[in-house]
C-alpha cells in the first residue's frame, strides 16, 4: 500500500533532490519542517529555508558543530538543554 499524505504534509517525503535524512523520518515529519531544513541537508527546492550558518548554543552541546550551523534556530531550541544548551541569554 503506498504512503498517503495527510493535511500536514506527513506520510510522504517532499525532497526533490538529495537528502541526508532517513526516508522513514522524512515521511513522518510535516512538510513545513522538511522545507525549513537547508537544501544541502534535505533538498526540497525551497528557497525559504533558514540557512543562518550559525549555532545558537549558549552552553555545552553534543550536536556536531556543522549540524548546529545548518539547522534553523527553532530546531536547536527544541532540543533538551542537556543535549544542546540554548538556555543562557546572550547580550
Amino acid at each position: 500500500m503506498p504512503n498517503v499524505e495527510n493535511e500536514a504534509g506527513q506520510g510522504v517525503s517532499h525532497a526533490v533532490g538529495d537528502s541526508k535524512i532517513p526516508q522513514k523520518l522524512q515521511e513522518h515529519v510535516p512538510q513545513s519542517v522538511e522545507e525549513k531544513l537547508p537544501n544541502q541537508i534535505h533538498d526540497t527546492g525551497s528557497s525559504a529555508t533558514n540557512q543562518a550558518s550559525v549555532s545558537h548554543a549558549t552552553g555545552d552541546s553534543k550536536v556536531p558543530k556543522g549540524l548546529q550551523e545548518a539547522v534553523p534556530e527553532k530546531l536547536e531550541k527544541a532540543l533538551p538543554d542537556s543535549i544542546h544548551d540554548t538556555s543562557k541569554k546572550v547580550l
